[in-house]
């Protein structure tokens, strides 16, 4: 993307000039995270979730690396140098706790960037793709934190494997030899260890790849803002740097505060007690559960109670999976000329009063033990969660009433665009 507006990279020195020349690596960072790029004016904190997405890939890479040199991925030492780590190697306990939590606090930060996607209607054209990439980042990092949960080798990683290559099983047909052939026999063991470990190592990787053409689809439009309106004119917009550079630098700030208090005072608060006990074939736990960020998808999971034309347990992983999968297609589901949910009152109460709640009730259901109640509970969510995307939100487009939108950004942030009012706004070049 290139506003008429936006400044131009200039070397200040001889050296600089022939870093430019042989390799324009500042030329690429001031477009892309300095003073050339453009962004809107009025972007809230609620667009600092990229950025913090972006550090926690950083921070699990570095500190996964590091435990990779003292991980021993045998199922016979397993738990044992996962201990060796905590007690033997020089502040492995923290390194250790710092890449649990983090995978935590990176889960809650890509909820809330989707979410705020999801309210701000950021999957609109002409950002389509930004949204799809997104959506593939999710599903990878999904994968890698499922993986990552095995290799303590405690009770819930050897049954979480179990239940969730389990799944694989319930497909007609090919279901078992697909089970067999992802866990290397006919339960999680030596072979499954070191597939699981070798891919949890490799996906952040393939998964920084897809952010960088996340990021790269982002510069092609612009970033959206709160009000869903385009950029009209060099007044609606302030350069990249220093004005969101500061404003994400005081979100990573506040974001370490909550996760080193996390890591130093809470460090096992997130986690399951059964995970320091050692794998045992023989003993089921009581509650099988996934870490908490699987939650509402494991509550899909199990709302499927009882067959119909294919066994339940096959519409469960059905569900499961469509649950994620219906994402790619809301750019076309949600035809409403308006973006912004701010200027929609009816999509309005339907995302903070029906969605919001029922993602809420699917992860209280996830976690908890099977009963009546959460598996009632689990199905009504599981119902409203698909009506809201696949029924609800396309009527809607369809028949809301708007509220009135502002002329530009700037109208919306100062109350008027003396530019528009001259008539000298500019159009963007994209």
């Amino acid at each position: 993307m290139s506003f008429p507006w936006a400044k131009q990279y200039t070397p200040g020195n001889d050296f600089t000039k022939w870093i430019d020349e042989k390799l324009p690596l500042p030329r690429l960072v001031y477009n892309a995270v300095g003073a050339g790029y453009p962004v809107p004016r009025n972007l809230s904190y609620m667009w600092n979730f990229g950025v913090l997405a972006g550090f926690c890939l950083v921070l699990q890479i570095v500190t996964g690396v590091i435990l990779a040199m003292h991980y021993a991925p045998n199922a016979l030492v397993a738990f044992s140098s996962t201990e060796h780590i905590m007690r033997n190697v020089n502040w492995g306990w923290m390194l250790r706790y710092a890449h649990a939590n983090g995978a935590s606090f990176f889960f809650l930060v890509l909820y809330l960037h989707i979410f705020r996607g999801l309210y701000y209607s950021s999957y609109k054209a002409p950002r389509e793709m930004i949204w799809l990439l997104g959506v593939v980042i999710f599903l990878l990092v999904m994968a890698t934190a499922f993986m990552g949960y095995v290799l303590p080798w405690g009770q819930m990683s050897f049954w979480g494997a179990k239940v969730i290559t389990g799944l694989f099983g319930a497909i007609p047909l090919v279901g078992e030899p697909i089970q067999i052939w992802l866990l290397g026999g006919y339960a999680p063991d030596n072979a499954a260890l070191n597939r699981f470990f070798s891919l949890h190592f490799l996906l952040p990787f393939v998964t920084a790849g897809v952010i960088i053409l996340h990021i790269w689809a982002l510069h092609i439009p612009g970033s959206s803002n709160p009000t869903g309106v385009e950029v009209k004119s060099e007044s609606d917009t302030v350069p990249f740097h220093p004005y969101y550079t500061a404003k994400d630098g005081f979100g990573l700030g506040v974001f370490l505060i909550a996760y080193l208090a996390m890591v130093f005072f809470l460090p096992n608060f997130l986690g399951h007690a059964d995970n320091y006990i050692e794998a045992n074939p023989l003993a089921t736990p009581a509650n099988i559960v996934p870490e908490w960020y699987f939650w509402p998808f494991y509550a899909i999971l199990r709302a499927f109670t009882f067959d119909f034309i294919l066994p339940a347990k096959l519409w469960g992983v059905i569900g499961m999976f469509a649950s994620i999968l219906l994402w790619f297609i809301l750019p076309w589901l949600d035809r409403s000329p308006v973006r912004s949910g701010h200027y929609r009152p009816l999509f309005r109460k339907f995302f903070w009063f029906g969605l919001i709640p029922c993602i809420l009730v699917l992860g209280y259901c996830g976690g908890a033990p099977l009963s009546t109640f959460t598996i009632l509970a689990s199905q009504i969510g599981t119902a409203y969660y698909f009506l809201h995307f696949l029924v609800i939100l396309p009527l809607i487009s369809s028949f809301e009433k708007p509220e009135p939108l502002p002329y530009s950004i700037t109208e919306a942030v100062l109350g008027s665009d003396k530019q528009a009012v001259l008539g000298e706004n500019a159009q963007p070049a994209v």
